[in-house]
């Protein structure tokens, strides 16, 4: 049976009936006492997030889940419509299923959608992706005093991101989705 120590993000648990998925979960072994685990879990048929710890001796029920290879096309109203590149199958998803997540979406991104029972319930997104930088403001001379001086960018997507104060408008950067900072500028 699966313990709490088996639990990551995006594990879905079924509890007294009704499916969760991990949102964000951390360890903890404290000086005294038994170790647990401590999480944000969503419910998904409703939407609702609710924190939950879970002792490491406790047993859990994990629901087997399925991945499929899509790329997101648009976002409106409705929700987010993502496409099977091989057989040209579109889903939707609302944006309370997305999460967070839905700011770093942008069109033609690659993502894993993960499903129970041929029904889409999250998505799972690469881990660094490739965003252009729309706006930038100018480096004041000065800036640099201090060390680690950053600025605040809008890339092509509307997201919006602290970077070291030599990235400039029309360059390329890359972004960790799981902390939304700024890895690395990409050359030309």
């Amino acid at each position: 049976m699966p313990s709490p120590n088996d639990i990551k993000k995006g594990t879905v648990i079924n509890m007294n009936g009704d499916l969760w998925i991990v949102v964000e979960f951390q360890r903890v072994s404290p000086g005294k006492g038994s170790s647990f685990v401590r999480t944000r879990i969503r419910n998904i048929r409703t939407g609702k997030i609710q924190e939950q710890a879970f002792k490491s001796a406790e047993t859990l029920t994990f629901e087997d889940v399925a991945y499929k290879n899509m790329q997101y096309l648009f976002g409106d109203q409705t929700g987010y419509t993502f496409m099977d590149n091989v057989n040209y199958e579109q889903v939707s998803m609302s944006g309370d299923m997305i999460g967070d997540d839905t700011k770093y979406l942008k069109e033609g991104l690659p993502v894993m959608i993960m499903t129970h029972n041929e029904n889409p319930i999250a998505i799972e997104l690469p881990k660094k992706i490739h965003y252009k930088v729309t706006s930038s403001p100018m480096a004041i001379k000065g800036d640099t005093a201090g060390g680690n001086v950053t600025k605040e960018v809008t890339l092509d997507n509307g997201l919006t991101a602290h970077v070291p104060i030599f990235i400039k408008e029309g360059e390329t950067i890359v972004v960790n989705t799981e902390t939304g900072d700024y890895v690395e500028r990409v050359s030309a």
